[in-house]
């Protein structure tokens, strides 16, 4: 099994909920591959397209680096944030100046917000059995 030669940039991981995406950075045509896929066939919709998008957008280097992406758990718009934070995560590693801007647009803060436990004796997280007086 032959490996391509390829100067890694850099290596770098996102999280949001319960997703985690291992993100490789390097300089290319700005072609982006999860999962062994082509970004456009994993990310359907418009919207996740324009998430993962963003730090690219905002440091001006859209078409100026290839990712590629290894996406585990969480749904697709989870990922879809995990992919954000690593490929902002991957851009610093690349260029320290990007940091300013990307801090500034919110892409290197992770997402905190998990789904809440169930608690023991009720149906759901915050959701009670129905009061019956009788």
């Amino acid at each position: 099994m032959a490996t391509k030669n390829v100067e890694i940039e850099s290596i770098a991981t996102g999280r949001r909920k319960t997703a985690i995406a291992r993100v490789r950075l390097t300089k290319g045509s700005g072609s982006i591959t999860v999962n062994g896929r082509k970004f456009e066939e994993y990310f359907p919709t418009t919207d996740l397209r324009l998430i993962v998008e963003a730090p690219f957008k905002v440091v001006e280097g859209v078409g100026k680096y290839d990712v590629i992406a290894l996406c585990e758990g969480g749904g697709v718009p989870g990922q879809a944030g995990a992919l954000r934070h690593g490929i902002a995560r991957a851009l610093i590693q690349a260029d320290d100046n990007f940091r300013p801007a990307l801090k500034k647009a919110g892409f290197l803060t992770r997402d905190p917000r998990m789904k809440e436990r169930k608690k023991p004796g009720q149906p759901g997280a915050r959701r009670r059995f129905q009061f019956s007086k009788r």
